[in-house]
């Protein structure tokens, strides 16, 4: 008897962990939850986080060694690019639009928004005095950040992928330019580390059913009140309805149109990535996932899929743009600032630059979206009106990002003729063998 594929087990573990979270509320065993079960969700957050450096160092290199041709990597890399921007640009557009029309930030009552102000007060401040502190170090300090002073320390911390990629480009494009026989051991070495890497995401995966569970139970049981969600229900559904349309229409539609994958194809492939990311609620922790189900179930070529993934884990953050462009007319509505049509053009140049440079750590929009309130006057205290919802919110903006990365590797593989049939046809033959 066939065991269920992956994407069903890791649904069943998301619901039964909201259950689980329910009646642990209800019947005063939320500590229990927080001492026994919520561990064993960082835990798998943490094996995730632990081979994503390894992943992006074999996977790049490998695929940057085997072009071959300088001219074929700087193709790829100008295509990428100019993708993820355009990506980015309709994601902010179709946010602002949305929240245009809704308004939901005329909704929020005068006690309520003074409730949420002096609730998360704190938190606000948090993310506030860490954006200032990047705001003041000038326009080309990201410029500076991409280049690593010590590339090991670089390797050391998730949130300095940019620089690690930096770094596995450079090497990369020494393979290629170095004589054939000398390059010939690292790359039969890095073809050795990326299979390894690959079979150590198929033994982490075995705990991801029990991994999101844990994560999602702790997810309720720590959750504000009830009448704060209510009250910023507009706001949520806002968001909600803006990533949904890039979620079920723009990027399904893009694959179609570009690439002739059918809608069930498209969500077949990259369902168990899309859950990870809900679950996770980050791009970074996802990507093993991510890569492997591009590859292996889409039928996009590992030399693009460990070029284009890495990079989009990193600077493409559709979700995060979007709901940045949301919540800074959000907040501007509930405040009474008046924006004019400049104003919002301006939130679309800074949420495009913000999410660049924004790190695939669940939370890292908040700290963005500081930049993007005070570049058009809006009070940074309003932060504080949306902390209430943020947690499930990030845990769906993220599944954009992820959706978003996984889309363009599709266009881009269709446009080097990289695009081919899927290496396993049956999910149910992949995971679990008889």
């Amino acid at each position: 008897m066939k065991k269920l594929a992956l994407h069903w087990q890791i649904l069943i573990g998301m619901v039964l962990g909201v259950l689980a979270g329910f009646l642990a509320v209800e019947f005063n065993g939320t500590t229990f939850i927080e001492d026994w079960i919520k561990p064993f969700g960082t835990i798998f957050i943490n094996l995730l986080k632990l081979i994503a450096v390894p992943l992006i160092i074999a996977s790049l290199l490998n695929g940057i060694a085997d072009l071959q041709d300088i001219s074929k990597l700087s193709k790829m890399g100008g295509r990428t690019i100019v993708i993820y921007v355009v990506s980015t640009v309709v994601a902010i557009t179709i946010g602002l639009l949305t929240v245009n029309l809704i308004q939901p930030g005329y909704t929020i009552a005068e006690d309520t928004r003074e409730d949420l102000l002096e609730n998360y007060a704190t938190d606000a401040s948090g993310s506030i005095e860490v954006a200032l502190s990047q705001k003041d170090d000038g326009p080309l300090k990201p410029l500076v950040d991409l280049v690593p002073d010590n590339i090991f320390q670089a390797m050391t911390d998730n949130g300095s992928m940019l620089q690690v990629i930096f770094f596995v480009i450079l090497f990369g494009i020494a393979l290629i330019l170095i004589d054939p026989k000398d390059a010939e051991p690292v790359k039969k070495f890095v073809k050795g580390l990326n299979e390894a890497v690959l079979k150590i995401i198929d033994i982490i995966m075995l705990g991801a059913p029990y991994g999101v569970f844990a994560l999602l139970a702790a997810l309720v049981v720590e959750a504000p009140s009830l009448d704060l969600f209510q009250a910023l229900l507009w706001y949520a559904l806002c968001v909600l309805f803006g990533l949904a349309i890039m979620i079920f229409i723009i990027y399904p539609v893009a694959a179609k149109l570009i690439t002739g994958f059918s809608y069930r194809r498209f969500f077949n492939g990259i369902s168990p990535a899309q859950l990870l990311a809900f679950s996770t609620s980050s791009s970074a922790a996802t990507l093993p996932v991510t890569m492997e189900r591009v590859t292996e179930h889409i039928g996009v070529d590992e030399e693009v899929s460990s070029f284009v993934l890495p990079i989009g884990a990193t600077i493409n953050m559709d979700g995060t743009s979007l709901y940045q462009a949301v919540a800074a007319i959000f907040i501007a509505q509930a405040l009474n600032v008046d924006l004019t049509f400049s104003d919002q053009l301006m939130i679309v140049v800074t949420a495009t630059l913000a999410s660049i440079g924004s790190a695939a750590v669940p939370g890292a929009g908040m700290v963005m979206l500081v930049i993007v309130l005070g570049s058009v006057g809006i009070p940074e205290a309003g932060l504080a009106l949306i902390f209430a919802v943020d947690r499930p919110l990030d845990m769906c903006r993220t599944v954009v990002n992820v959706t978003g990365d996984a889309s363009v590797s599709m266009i881009v593989a269709k446009s080097l003729n990289k695009l081919g049939v899927p290496k396993v046809k049956n999910l149910d033959d992949y995971y679990h063998k008889e």
